[in-house]
C-alpha cells in the first residue's frame, strides 16, 4: 500500500464535512497538505474519491466505497485501543470462552459474576457458537473453555458436566394444545414461529432440523432474546422454542409450556477444554472449578 493510516484519517474528515478546509482543520493540518495526501491517495487507489464543486466536495462512486471501509479502520483501531486498555489498567489475564445460547441465557451469567468477585481485573471474551464450532474452537486453541451440548466426544477434549437443561415448546393460552404434555417439533412447523435473529445457534439449529425433516421454520417475528419471545407467545403471536430454564415463574400462567418428544431437546450441557493444553492457564483452571462445582469459592 502506498497510503497511511492518517490518508484514510483524513480523507474521512473531508467527506464527512463535504469541504476540505474544515476537514484539514479537523485534522489540525493545513489544507495543502490535505490536498496533497488525497491526490496522493487517488494516485495510490488509480481512481477519483473526491468530486471539486462549487461549495465544497462530494465523494465519487469509489469514494462512497473507500468511505465505508475508512470508518470500519477508524471503529476497529479504537476497539483494538479499549480492548488493549485494562492491560495498562493491571489486567492480570484474558480468557476466550464460547458457549452455546442456552447457557448463555440462562447459567453463565451467575457464575461468571461469582469468577469476577475474585478476580475483578480478568476480561473474558463470551462469544455464543453453535456447538461443533465450539468444540473445533476449543481444540484448535482459538478458545480457552467452551460449553456445548453434544453428546459426542473429541480425542483432545475433556469433556466435564455442567448443567441439564431441556428445550421446550412454548404456545398461547388458545386451546391449540389444551391436555398435550409432549408434542413433535414436525407437528410445529406449519405454525407461526418466534424465533431468535438469524445468526443464533439455536436459530440454526432449529432451521437444520426442519430442513432435515423436509420443511421448514415459518418464522413470524425474529428476536434478541427468549424473554422477548415469551412475551410474544403470550400474546398470541405464534409459538416458540426456548429451554426451560429461561423461563420465568409466571410465565407458567401466561402461556402453554409442553415437552418436545425428540431425543435433541434433552440439554446436557458440558464444559470441554483441551486435555493437554500446550500452556498453562490458572484463570481458566479457576474458572473451570466455578463451572463444574458451583459454590466452591464460597467457603474459599
Amino acid at each position: 500500500m502506498m497510503y497511511d493510516l492518517i490518508d484514510l484519517k483524513v480523507f474521512l474528515a473531508v467527506a464527512e464535512e463535504s469541504n476540505l478546509s474544515r476537514g484539514a482543520e479537523r485534522c489540525h493540518l493545513a489544507p495543502s497538505s490535505v490536498s496533497l495526501r488525497i491526490k496522493g491517495l487517488e494516485a495510490s487507489l488509480g481512481t477519483p474519491l473526491l468530486l471539486r464543486q462549487p461549495r465544497g466536495v462530494g465523494l465519487t462512486p469509489a469514494g462512497h466505497v473507500l468511505v465505508e471501509h475508512a470508518r470500519r479502520c477508524m471503529a476497529q483501531l479504537e476497539q483494538m485501543t479499549t480492548d488493549l486498555q485494562p492491560f495498562a489498567n493491571g489486567l492480570i489475564g484474558h480468557v476466550t470462552f464460547f458457549a452455546n445460547n442456552n447457557a448463555i441465557s440462562s447459567y453463565l451469567p451467575d457464575d461468571l459474576a461469582r469468577f469476577f468477585s475474585k478476580h475483578p481485573n480478568v476480561r473474558i471474551t463470551l462469544e455464543e457458537r453453535l456447538s461443533h464450532d465450539i468444540i473445533s474452537a476449543v481444540s484448535s486453541g482459538r478458545a480457552d473453555i467452551g460449553v456445548v451440548a453434544l453428546e459426542s466426544d473429541h480425542p483432545d477434549l475433556e469433556f466435564l458436566p455442567y448443567r441439564q437443561d431441556q428445550l421446550v415448546l412454548l404456545a398461547p393460552l388458545d386451546g391449540r394444545f389444551d391436555n398435550q404434555h409432549s408434542v413433535s417439533f414436525s407437528e410445529c412447523l406449519g405454525l407461526p414461529f418466534i424465533s431468535l435473529q438469524s445468526g443464533a445457534a439455536l436459530h440454526t439449529f432449529l432451521m437444520n432440523h426442519a430442513s432435515a425433516l423436509g420443511g421448514r421454520l415459518d418464522v413470524r417475528v425474529q428476536v434478541s432474546g427468549f424473554r422477548a419471545i415469551a412475551r410474544l407467545v403470550s400474546s398470541g403471536a405464534g409459538i416458540g422454542i426456548a429451554p426451560r430454564s429461561a423461563l420465568e415463574p409466571a410465565d407458567l400462567d401466561r402461556l402453554q409450556v409442553i415437552d418436545l418428544v425428540e431425543g435433541w431437546a434433552k440439554r446436557d450441557l458440558r464444559v470441554c477444554v483441551q486435555r493437554n493444553p500446550r500452556e498453562k492457564n490458572v484463570l481458566r483452571d479457576h474458572l473451570i472449578e466455578i463451572l463444574c462445582q458451583p459454590g466452591i469459592l464460597d467457603s474459599a
